[in-house]
């Protein structure tokens, strides 16, 4: 780092993505990303708004969001979009955490939350998860501050019910709720329903998973119109311009189509059950997941060494360091041809271990 970065940066651990490597082709499945391209008619008005880019987009979205209002079934002025979800989290960690409201998320979650906390330089409390990895709703209740919790989970794919949900937001009802909902179209309830009955409540949402915009960087955000308006005024505030045109119109077409997008989840769906099944009957345990993932260890297997000599057969899946979960690895779930590829590598590995 420079001499001349603020002090208040020095200690910053930044978040580490999934890797992106180039040095040869890969089965990449390490970044939860679909296996599918976009809609045919998210790619086809993409194309169109390029004709356009010499101007700047609409900071209102005032074309996408009645597309996605109708969709989702709320109204126009209880969502909002931005640059992926990871800038719409980035905004509620500024818009409802301060140095009196500390963000209370789980201990093994998403790992950005724990870098939006350093960056927003907020208190920050991480609840355990249970020995079986699962969120004890009972555990937040009166949290005494914002809560974030990912449903289904990340990088374990369980997920809550939505009783359980609604208990969370029930028992906070001083504090902002966020439900960050990046795989819900896997496998279990959206707690959108819920936004009319609690004005604590906000649902987070990304393109990058079951609409296969990943590339695209779509976000949005859903709850009471005025915790919108207070997102909007960070929004302002940061980026106004925040969603580019050809996003935008590739957002309105993932919408549309819906047929593809089912057909494209319900894919990913049955290749997950088919995967688990598989990694089963080699003797791997893997957690019940909602989401377009896998995690999974093997009771003979090293965690780390797994991830590496995949990564040395040209398979790429996510290895984590955290002591509780470092003997599992996290599988995206691609097409059905990919999945074949990875349960080969590992018959082949283990083979190679005995």
């Amino acid at each position: 780092m420079s001499v001349f970065l603020s002090k208040r940066y020095e200690g910053l651990t930044p978040y580490t993505p999934g890797e992106q490597p180039q040095d040869q082709q890969y089965v990449k499945l390490n970044t939860n990303e679909s296996p599918f391209p976009p809609s045919p008619l998210a790619q086809r008005l993409a194309r169109q708004a390029a004709g356009d880019l010499q101007l700047y987009s609409d900071p209102e979205c005032r074309k996408l969001i009645p597309v996605a209002a109708e969709a989702m079934g709320v109204e126009e002025d209880q969502i909002l979009f931005s640059n992926g979800s990871d800038e719409m989290l980035g905004y509620a960690f500024m818009a409802f955490c301060d140095e009196d409201t500390p963000a209370v998320f789980p201990d093994i979650s998403y790992g950005f939350y724990t870098v939006l906390a350093d960056v927003c330089r907020v208190p920050q409390k991480q609840i355990p998860l249970t020995e079986d990895f699962r969120i004890d709703p009972k555990d937040y209740f009166g949290a005494g501050g914002t809560v974030i919790i990912a449903n289904p989970n990340a990088p374990t794919g369980i997920a809550l019910s939505l009783g359980e949900i609604e208990s969370i937001v029930k028992e906070n009802p001083g504090s902002v709720v966020v439900i960050d909902e990046a795989y819900v179209d896997f496998g279990c309830e959206s707690a959108v329903g819920l936004i009319d009955k609690y004005d604590n409540l906000l649902v987070v949402r990304t393109f990058s998973k079951s609409r296969s915009l990943a590339g695209g960087r779509l976000g949005f955000a859903m709850g009471n119109a005025k915790l919108i308006g207070d997102l909007n005024t960070i929004k302002y505030s940061l980026n106004p311009y925040n969603v580019n045109s050809m996003t935008m119109a590739a957002g309105i077409g993932a919408f549309l189509d819906r047929e593809y997008f089912d057909m494209c989840r319900n894919k990913i769906i049955e290749t997950r059950a088919y995967t688990k099944k598989a990694l089963e009957d080699m003797g791997f345990e893997c957690l019940d997941s909602k989401s377009n993932f896998i995690f999974a260890k093997h009771p003979m297997l090293d965690g780390e060494f797994l991830y590496r000599r995949c990564k040395d057969k040209g398979v790429l899946i996510r290895h984590f360091t955290q002591e509780r979960i470092k003997d599992f690895n996290r599988i995206t779930v691609g097409t059905k041809e990919q999945m074949d590829i990875l349960l080969k590598t590992v018959k082949e590995i283990m083979e190679e271990c005995r």
